[in-house]
């Protein structure tokens, strides 16, 4: 953990390998990939600046989606949930997620905040697979 609000581990692999790894972990968990942003290809295009392999994936559990938007349609906003793979090192990689229940503290309602704890769960069993696959 980095502090209350990112949770991260560092895994041996490459890019790829860790981004197939934690969206395995993330589709037993009922998450599916959304959207993903190259990070690095997006500065270079538009900026011509070169940065360390960085990938955004966007990713959403249907079912908790579904009950937060009913709780609070205001949490659109705040979807979906942001799953952070970087290159720290050669054959190493970053996988960050932001806490669901700390973003949803945002909106104020604590009945939103109750029910992201849940998908703050889910998502803190993905990076524990993650750690164990490494050690396995």
């Amino acid at each position: 953990m980095i502090n209350d609000t990112v949770n991260r581990v560092e895994v041996e692999g490459s890019l790829d390998e860790v981004i197939d790894r934690i969206t395995e972990a993330l589709n037993r968990e009922g998450f599916g990939i959304l959207t993903r942003i190259d990070l690095h290809s997006k500065f270079r295009e538009k900026l011509g600046k070169e940065i360390s392999p960085a990938v955004i994936l966007g990713a959403c559990n249907p079912q908790l989606a579904y009950e937060a938007y009913q709780c609070n349609s205001d949490v659109a906003s705040l979807l979906p949930c942001n799953v952070v793979v970087r290159e720290v090192s050669a054959g190493r990689c970053s996988v960050e997620l932001a806490r669901p229940s700390v973003m949803m503290e945002m909106l104020g309602d604590e009945k939103l905040v109750a029910l992201s704890r849940d998908a703050d769960q889910r998502l803190e069993r993905c990076l524990s697979h993650l750690e164990t696959k490494r050690a396995a």
